[in-house]
């Protein structure tokens, strides 16, 4: 990653492609999708995407290509090995916008191309090299008020190494027995990028105090043959990435990612927010669901008692003579409500006159409270402004009150001698 020091750093990354993602890594690269996760790419400039090497079908169809026609060979292989990798290299944004932009980027990027033949081994085993040329930069468009796009390079190729085939000893030939029989290119990843010994400035290896060569790990190997190969193609004005960094990415500048950062906070403070509001609106619509709730309560019961004295009205037919004739069942209903209305007009008058005594109780006690309240009025004033001092005097009153109450004798007592002593008093019972 970049680090917003102003050094321009290159950047090569070594991609597993496994069988299940190849198909969306042609996708990607080949920009055959309808739309992308990635919001930065912008469909309308995928025509400025630059190959350098344009695949004639499908990845995997040239991958059965080669090994029909015998170039490369995957006999031996584990069934969940790696058919597929991928070379991405990269430079921050800001080396090709202070140098000229697209025209540069091509050409930095035909020549990491052919890099990047040299890294695979030969031309053949690469199925596509595309330069990306339609993903924006956010951050620093946004800084400088005009369009800037991050250019890259993807290299989707097979990764193989030379493989001697030895003559078994089933073998007619005694003598061809152990001998090399053929020499293929053999798919395989890990080897492809096995670690190698490091070499001392004399080119011999240097060794650990158990006497075992110290390996040098193939990501740094792969950085330092991008590095030298852009340095010899005469671009001296770029760094090689970091050296001991575990990151993938070397090349997106620190402007990008605070930019970007600042962005997801913007957007992690809205998310934190929108809880709480929901919570309130819950609370508020819970409180709303309750007041509903009783005024439906409310209104059944109003329509009920509107029923009711609806049907009373239909109770009955008017008779010749004037009178009003009833059946047996109207008669129950009407006495039914007679009745209830009298135990309901007498329970009203009831707590009514309760209602009555409690104001007349509650007049009479608040009268109490303001005439008691008047009394020690002096008291609470006092003791507002001289709380100790009043504290003080009361407690010496009530210490004199105790011992006075002591040294009055009681009433229907009597002193009687003892021996021994001047006298006790008892108390007659």
């Amino acid at each position: 990653m970049a680090r917003n020091d102003g050094i321009d750093r290159t950047s090569v990354r070594n991609l597993a492609v496994s069988d299940k993602a190849v198909g969306n890594t042609q996708q990607h690269n080949e920009r055959e999708k309808d739309s992308y996760r990635n919001p930065d790419i912008i469909p309308q400039r995928a025509s400025w995407n630059v190959h350098f090497k344009k695949p004639t079908a499908s990845y995997t169809d040239l991958f059965a290509q080669l090994e029909t026609a015998g170039t490369i060979s995957t006999r031996g292989l584990k069934p969940d090995a790696t058919h597929y990798c991928e070379l991405v290299f990269d430079v921050n944004s800001a080396y090709f916008d202070n140098h000229g932009g697209y025209e540069i980027a091509k050409q930095f990027y035909a020549d990491a191309y052919k890099a990047a033949v040299q890294i695979v081994g030969c031309e053949q085993y690469i199925l596509s090299a595309v330069m990306h040329a339609d993903e924006i930069n956010r951050a620093m468009t946004e800084a400088l008020g005009r369009e800037v796009y991050h250019y890259h390079l993807h290299v989707v190729y097979v990764p193989v190494v030379e493989k001697q085939i030895l003559w078994s000893k089933r073998c007619k030939g005694r003598a061809l027995v152990g001998t090399v029989k053929e020499t293929v290119m053999q798919v395989s990843r890990s080897k492809k990028w096995a670690s190698k010994p490091l070499l001392d400035d004399a080119g011999e290896p240097v060794l650990q105090k158990n006497g075992k060569p110290v390996l040098k790990k193939s990501y740094s190997i792969l950085q330092d043959d991008f590095f030298n190969y852009m340095r010899n193609a005469g671009y001296t004005d770029v760094e090689r990435g970091e050296r001991g960094s575990t990151e993938e990415h070397l090349t997106v500048t620190q402007f990008k990612v605070q930019r970007e950062q600042e962005r997801l906070d913007s957007l992690t403070a809205q998310a934190d927010q929108k809880p709480q509001s929901l919570a309130k609106t819950s609370q508020t619509l819970s409180k709303k669901e309750k007041e509903l709730a009783a005024v439906q309560k409310k209104v059944t019961l109003t329509k009920e008692a509107f029923i009711h004295a609806r049907d009373l009205d239909y109770i009955g037919k008017r008779t010749f003579l004037g009178n009003y004739s009833l059946t047996e069942e109207e008669f129950s209903k009407l006495k039914k409500q007679a009745d209830h209305g009298y135990m309901m007009d007498v329970e009203n008058c009831r707590l009514k006159e309760e209602l009555s005594t409690a104001k007349k109780e509650a007049a009479h006690w608040g009268q109490k409270y303001h005439e008691l309240w008047y009394e020690v009025k002096p008291y609470l004033d006092a003791l507002h402004r001289e709380p100790e001092l009043v504290r003080s005097f009361l407690e010496k009153i009530l210490a004199l009150k105790q011992e006075r109450t002591m040294n009055v004798p009681h009433k229907n007592s009597r002193t009687l001698p003892v021996k021994g002593t001047p006298c006790i008093t008892y108390s007659k019972q």
